[in-house]
């Protein structure tokens, strides 16, 4: 299981990822799923600056993530795969059968969507997404940061924030 986490996070790599998760977790690689990123070296170059040395980062698209899901669970180092949006990880885990957990990490303000934590809003296409995914047995949680609780999907999408 050397695939520690399988987060969707709107930022993608940031310090969050990097000092929150990857530092405890002794994470030595991220794969980051995303079809533009992948397809742009200097974007690639910007993400690469945001991890430590010691700390490899491979870029995919879905379908390559896909294809080599087996090769980054079988890696003896510990690892993450990280998508920015929920659209990309239901496209990940209707791939791969393998995928047993799917944290929600950052799902940001925008227009249409509705507050259910202070680092989660959805819209009603997202949160249908999710329960997609759930109802393949995957378990879908929220959770920024590691000494957090996790928040399972039904708690998330019933929750409202105040404000």
């Amino acid at each position: 299981m050397p695939v520690a986490l399988y987060r969707i996070d709107d930022r993608l790599i940031h310090g969050q990822v990097v000092v929150g998760w990857a530092q405890p977790l002794e994470v030595r690689f991220i794969v980051l799923v995303d079809d533009d990123v992948a397809a742009s070296d200097w974007e690639q170059e910007l993400y690469r600056m945001g991890v430590p040395p010691e700390m490899e980062v491979q870029f995919c698209d879905v379908e390559s993530a896909s294809r080599h899901l087996t090769s980054f669970t079988t890696d003896s180092r510990m690892g993450i795969v990280l998508t920015g949006d929920i659209g990309t990880m239901q496209r990940l885990t209707a791939a791969n059968s393998t995928i047993r957990t799917v944290n929600i990490g950052g799902v940001h303000h925008a227009p249409n969507r509705t507050g259910r934590l202070r680092y989660v809003f959805l819209t009603p296409e997202e949160e249908e997404m999710l329960r997609a995914i759930e109802a393949t047995g995957v378990e879908v949680s929220a959770q920024d940061v590691p000494g957090s609780r996790p928040v399972p999907l039904k708690e998330l999408l019933n929750a409202q924030l105040d404000g």
